[in-house]
């Protein structure tokens, strides 16, 4: 399952697949900071309504109808073919290893437990008795998704590590209850990593915030390069700088809007070729899988690609990819792009769905489609972005 929580709501993608070792990857990183490598799974089966309905879902509110630091690197797993990514971060004391999945569209950081009578027999379940620096309190969180699933629990803390960066008293949200939809997820969490506005558990700090107020990264900044499964397949984040390696070209600033809790910019205008389709906000989402746009700009791109809608906020597309143009967005003077080969999200035997779609909201989201092409710092102090082409 992808997972991905706000406090509106969230819909999951399910499905399974065998993953592969991870690759080396030689960094080279600007300032103190931590690496994750992503590894590739090749074999998947993407599904584009449940993407488009999970980002609907997810921001369903907005619908209109130093110290020492850490030269460690942990594998994280291209799941499904680009569908989502995620890593292993150790909780507790001694460690006990969570599989999460890193959301920039989110904010929480909870995961299974044993105090969990319904959660999935595959998960990990982390154990506070068998950690010796989990502290207990008396707060709840309850998480309500918009395809009717839900999880709640209860508020504890304890060390969590990212691969050496070792934060103290780490506000985690321990799974007492979770629904049908999460039993059979590989994924055992979600450490989000959108602005504390909007996490469900009222007073605790995100990790990104105790990393920079603890002293363990020298900037409060991270770095992503999410991989493709076709090419190289790795990827990493990079916490407290970022990995030059994977930029092609110059960094463009953007600012921030974050009084909705999200990383949300905006873009000046999405073309193909000669043909432009107007301005919208965005929000940068690692937890989406899509582009998923407003409606009137969506159809305006789907028209110039002779895609289809299905009614679903997705649209059919033509398989053939050699004759399209790619799709470019011009971001604060810079323009970014989407190559053609992307633009078709899935395949079933003639008929494909493009990696595009479309919900009733004012904005739009940049999933994991344009993150994969562009690479991305998120800094969450002043807040900005800064985005260049990935090499």
């Amino acid at each position: 399952m992808k997972l991905s929580a706000s406090i509106g709501a969230l819909l999951a993608i399910v499905s399974f697949s065998a993953v592969k070792a991870a690759p080396a990857v030689s960094t080279v990183l600007n300032g103190s900071s931590h690496t994750f490598t992503l590894t590739n799974n090749p074999s998947f089966k993407p599904n584009a309504t449940r993407a488009i309905l999970k980002a609907r879902g997810k921001y369903a509110r907005f619908s209109n109808d130093p110290t020492t630091f850490a030269t460690g690197t942990i594998p994280m797993v291209d799941y499904e073919g680009d569908v989502e990514y995620y890593g292993t971060v150790q909780v507790g004391t001694p460690p006990q290893s969570l599989k999460l999945d890193f959301d920039t569209g989110s904010a929480d950081l909870w995961f299974a437990s044993t105090l969990c009578s319904s959660c999935g027999s595959g998960q990990t379940k982390y154990n506070p008795s068998k950690s010796g620096t989990y502290k207990s309190s008396s707060k709840t969180w309850s998480i309500s998704y918009g395809d009717g699933s839900s999880a709640s629990g209860t508020v504890g803390y304890d060390t969590v590590n990212l691969g050496g960066l070792s934060i103290t008293g780490q506000g985690i949200e321990l799974a007492k209850k979770e629904s049908s939809s999460f039993q059979s997820d590989p994924v055992d969490g979600l450490l989000g990593l959108a602005f504390d506005s909007i996490i469900t558990a009222s007073g605790v700090k995100t990790p990104m915030d105790n990393l920079i107020s603890q002293d363990l990264i020298s900037q409060p900044i991270f770095g992503v390069y999410l991989g493709k499964s076709s090419t190289t397949g790795v990827g990493e984040y990079v916490f407290g700088g970022y990995n030059s390696d994977h930029i092609d070209g110059d960094l463009t600033t953007v600012p921030i809007d974050n009084s909705d809790g999200f990383w949300k910019i905006s873009v000046d205008d999405a073309t193909v070729g000669s043909s432009s389709t107007g301005s919208f906000d965005a929000i940068i989402d690692t937890g989406t899988t899509l582009l998923v746009l407003t409606q009137s700009v969506a159809d305006s791109i789907a028209e110039i690609y002779g895609a289809t809608d299905n009614g679903d906020g997705t649209y059919n597309i033509d398989c053939d990819t050699s004759n399209y143009e790619p799709l470019e967005f011009s971001i604060n003077g810079a323009t970014f792009s989407v190559p053609p080969e992307d633009i078709v999200f899935q395949q079933s035997g003639s008929s494909c769905v493009a990696s595009f779609g479309y919900a009733d909201m004012d904005f739009g989201i940049l999933g994991d489609v344009f993150i994969k092409n562009n690479y991305v710092i998120f800094n969450q102090e002043v807040p900005e972005v800064q985005i260049a082409p990935v090499k």
